[in-house]
C-alpha cells in the first residue's frame, strides 16, 4: 500500500515538472490541442447534422405510417 503512494506522488511529481517546463513547448502544445479543438468541432458539427437528419427522417416515416395504419 505504501509504495503504491509512493509510485503515485512520484507520478504527480513528474507532471508537474513538465507542466513547469519549457515556455515554447507549452506554446507550441497549446496551439497544437488548438487547432486539434478546431477540427474536432467540425467534426462533432458533421455528427450532430447527421444525427439532426436522421431524427428527421425518422419523423417522416412516423407521420407515413400513422397515416397509412388509420
Amino acid at each position: 500500500m505504501k509504495d503504491q503512494f509512493q509510485d503515485k506522488a512520484e507520478q504527480m511529481k513528474q507532471q508537474a515538472k513538465k507542466k513547469m517546463g519549457d515556455p515554447k513547448e507549452e506554446t507550441r502544445e497549446r496551439s497544437s490541442q488548438k487547432q486539434g479543438s478546431q477540427k474536432q468541432g467540425s467534426q462533432n458539427q458533421r455528427s450532430q447534422n447527421l444525427r439532426e437528419d436522421e431524427r428527421m427522417q425518422q419523423e417522416a416515416q412516423d407521420r407515413f405510417d400513422q397515416d397509412y395504419d388509420v
